[in-house]
């Protein structure tokens, strides 16, 4: 008898369901309390507070109810069997296309179809019900109705033009490759990754925002000067029309080598009193570009990527993994799920250590800020961002740990002052 991968899987799943609840519920206990963290106390309103608190719950009872769903949906597919009687279904489609059902590529598009098709019409009402109600109810939503559709058209859209080409690629690489096949993968991915990075902002973004020049002023010239003064190559300055859609605010910086550009949401430029603040938001971002944050985290996913793609090449022609999962068959793209699947322990893990990371690179972003003389102005801009966008206040330290890729507002906090007493 053969390695049970889809009881292990199934088994973990459900585990990692009451492990995330047990965090939920105790992030929802700090939620409720009816009073602001001691260090936020007299630097947050009152009213700010109530908002965030009041939305903060509604978004954890949603959640509640949305992961419960989740978890039944996943493991009543995986357990009566819905993935191999799909694919067995998809010879049958292709054959009335008048395309060959043999081919595995065209079996793969019509799987990949109606898999997509249920999960966007299962997620549908949760999406519906989570910006027309709780992002509306708190002030959020800004879309219509139409506009929400329109998005989905086009993301819709954008996978039925790029996924067909990536997936029949992916599929004759795995076919005709040989002992290489992980590094042809690896190097396939890392050359796709590089193409959407530089279509994506001048092609794909403008499809869902407007993107246009920050108009000349006081503060564009010290966001301008800031840049020159850390050499950091910016040709072009834009600002997106986020409020559109929502009340969110954020702003980030895209682009290769000597060729970088920097948005900013007009909602950010609304919502804080000052240039100084916004600037001092670009400084934290361009922080991560002069500590090459983002340069190790795409290296550290390149290495994750392909050692992925090592492990899958030692279970793909595993008839024991696919036979557990009720696979008569080896689709290439049934290994890669399958495999994903097995590894999901893995996932968690690796996805618990980037969390630290990511959090250990804002804390160096914010201490780079503040030695350019940014710190007031930072701070005062991340507790602007906090009330703004109804953050959580109040927040386990076990689920934060586990969850956030960007410390909370305290520990934010604390690190500047701790930091400019190091200074002083």
């Amino acid at each position: 008898m053969g390695f049970p991968y889809l009881e292990a899987v199934v088994g973990f799943m459900i585990f990692m369901y009451f492990f995330e609840t047990f965090l939920d519920i105790r992030q929802l206990s700090a939620l409720k309390l009816p009073r602001l963290p001691p260090p936020l106390v007299g630097v947050v309103s009152q009213e700010k507070f109530e908002k965030a608190r009041a939305y903060s719950l509604d978004k954890s009872h949603f959640h509640f109810l949305h992961a419960f769903v989740t978890i039944i949906e996943d493991t009543a597919i995986i357990v009566v069997g819905a993935l191999p009687w799909l694919w067995e279904k998809t010879g049958g489609i292709v054959d009335k296309l008048g395309l060959d059902p043999s081919n595995e590529i065209y079996r793969t598009l019509a799987f990949l179809a109606l898999t997509t098709i249920w999960s966007q019409v299962t997620e549908l009402p949760f999406s519906l019900y989570s910006t027309f109600v709780i992002e509306a109810r708190h002030g959020f939503n800004k879309q219509t109705i139409w506009l929400f559709f329109k998005d989905l058209l086009v993301s819709m859209g954008l996978m039925v033009v790029l996924g067909p080409p990536v997936v029949a690629a992916i599929i004759v690489i795995v076919q005709r490759s040989g002992p290489y096949l992980a590094i042809y993968l690896w190097a396939f991915i890392l050359m796709l990754s590089l193409l959407l990075m530089a279509i994506y902002p001048i092609l794909i973004a403008p499809l869902f925002n407007k993107f246009t020049p920050l108009p000349g002023g006081p503060l564009r010239e010290k966001i301008e000067k800031l840049a020159a003064s850390l050499r950091f190559p910016l040709k072009k300055l834009f600002v997106i029309d986020g409020s559109t859609r929502s009340s969110h605010s954020n702003a980030y910086m895209y682009g290769f080598w000597n060729s970088k550009r920097i948005v900013i949401y007009d909602t950010l430029i609304q919502q804080c009193k000052n240039e100084d603040e916004v600037v001092a938001v670009i400084a934290h971002e361009l922080g991560h570009w002069k500590l090459n944050h983002t340069m190790y985290s795409f290296i550290a996913m390149q290495i994750l990527t392909l050692l992925q793609f090592g492990g899958y090449t030692l279970v793909r022609n595993s008839k024991e993994l696919f036979e557990s999962f009720g696979f008569q068959t080896q689709p290439v793209l049934i290994g890669l799920i399958l495999f994903q699947d097995a590894i999901m322990p893995l996932h968690h893990l690796v996805s618990f250590g980037l969390n630290l990371v990511s959090r250990a690179f804002e804390f160096q972003a914010d201490a780079f800020a503040s030695k350019l003389g940014y710190r007031i102005p930072l701070r005062a801009g991340l507790i602007k961002l906090q009330e703004e966008n109804l953050s959580a206040m109040n927040t386990d330290p076990w689920y934060s740990a586990y969850h956030y890729s960007h410390p909370p507002l305290v520990e934010r906090l604390a690190a500047l002052d701790v930091g400019e007493k190091k200074d002083s």
